[in-house]
């Protein structure tokens, strides 16, 4: 049997973190997928993430620069997609997520006729703008991976078809399980920063739907890093790009200073440095999805700051704090606690699901894509003469 023609989106270094093992995945079975490349992966300063997907083994099809607001940037993929997909012609596209850029992958692969895998729809995270988008591009997919149960069940609730519907688990925590992780000697060598005996992983983003000022969120929550005990250490990230980031990095920067070594900061630690950072840790720190999703796994504890994921599912390791500083110290004591931590080294996680990344192979490669109908446009010249029936006043229209 022919194998279908994949094509994979990417645009941090945090889906391609999860979407790395499934490429490989379709590598082992005869398929080399193409891999289209997009937003952060290409931004100057945001790590230069593209160059871990060459490392990976993949050369990217296609690099589709997406830079500006979110709404420039889901044109601009919009557009770049569309003429990737026309000159490569694959049979399907992988989407994972919810990002701004991927919408706009989405609806190129719509107009264009190619249908889209879906990973991970029916979740929800009602602190951002990408509970919507996630959604809007379930409705524009063909086949779907829901991470749990649960959001197989929303999909089905949005009238998905059963038949396109298989409840996968999340990639990300396979990759945590099964990644070989680095020895605290061999983090602290790549890192050229020692992070001690004790230390946590930092990384907040912009909760778009939230109220208040996304800095001043930010700088409380250092205000209250600050004053944990000194034998603990710091790592922080970058945010991501769904505002502006330069101020946020900006201040991420100043606390590194005012830290005088017991803080670093990292625009990526790439997913191998990621998660050994994380089961080294006494905690992760923010509101990302990987601290509700794979950090379970690795018997960690998560203080998950704000609303930016409220309603997304999450074992009893996880817990959630408000805002304000002295919430962020309340927090950060609760999972500091030894009981926090017997609680986490249960490693209960709804998202975990043996054999994730073979599953989603299989099923892509058995299902039969059909093109969606498109019509070809063409552009017309319209001129309209001073010949043209005009409406007199009164008439209806």
């Amino acid at each position: 049997m022919k194998h279908p023609h994949i094509a994979i989106a990417t645009g941090t270094r945090a889906d391609w973190g999860l979407l790395s093992p499934l490429a490989a995945e379709l590598r082992s079975r005869g398929v080399e997928p193409s891999v289209f490349v997009t937003h952060q992966h290409l931004i100057p300063g945001m790590g230069d993430t593209v160059n871990e997907i060459i490392a990976d083994g993949f050369t990217p099809a296609a690099r589709i620069p997406a830079e500006g607001t979110a709404a420039e940037i889901m044109a601009r993929a919009a557009a770049g997609f569309a003429a990737a997909l026309r000159e490569v012609r694959p049979d399907a596209l992988i989407i994972l997520g919810d990002r701004c850029e991927m919408l706009g992958a989405a609806s190129a692969a719509l107009l264009e006729g190619v249908p889209v895998v879906h990973i991970a729809g029916g979740t929800v995270s009602e602190g951002a703008f990408d509970d919507s988008v996630r959604h809007a591009i379930s409705k524009m997919a063909t086949l779907h991976f829901p991470e749990t149960p649960a959001c197989a069940e929303r999909l089905l609730l949005m009238g998905e078809d059963p038949r396109h519907v298989r409840t996968a688990g999340a990639l990300g925590v396979e990759n945590a399980l099964k990644i070989t992780r680095m020895t605290r000697p061999e983090l602290a060598a790549s890192l050229g920063w020692d992070p001690g005996e004790r230390f946590m992983v930092v990384t907040l983003h912009a909760a778009t739907l939230a109220e208040g000022d996304p800095l001043a969120i930010q700088e409380g929550m250092l205000d209250a890093l600050a004053a944990l005990p000194a034998d603990i250490r710091l790592i922080l990230t970058y945010p991501n790009s769904d505002i502006d980031p330069v101020p946020l990095i900006a201040s991420l920067r100043r606390f590194e200073e005012r830290m005088e070594g017991r803080a670093l900061v990292v625009p990526s630690l790439g997913r191998k440095r990621y998660l050994s950072a994380v089961a080294l840790s006494q905690g992760v720190v923010g509101n990302s999805s990987s601290g509700l999703v794979e950090v379970p796994s690795l018997g960690v504890p998560t203080l998950d700051i704000g609303i930016r994921q409220k309603g997304r599912e999450c074992g009893p390791g996880v817990m959630h704090c408000g805002t304000s500083r002295e919430e962020i110290e309340a927090g950060l004591r609760r999972i500091l606690s030894a009981e926090a931590r017997a609680v986490a080294a249960r490693r209960e996680n709804p998202y975990h699901m043996p054999g994730t990344a073979a599953r989603m192979a299989d099923e892509i490669l058995q299902a039969d894509f059909r093109p969606y109908p498109t019509k070809k446009f063409h552009r017309y010249e319209i001129s309209i003469s001073d010949s043209s029936p005009r409406r007199e006043q009164g008439d209806p229209g």
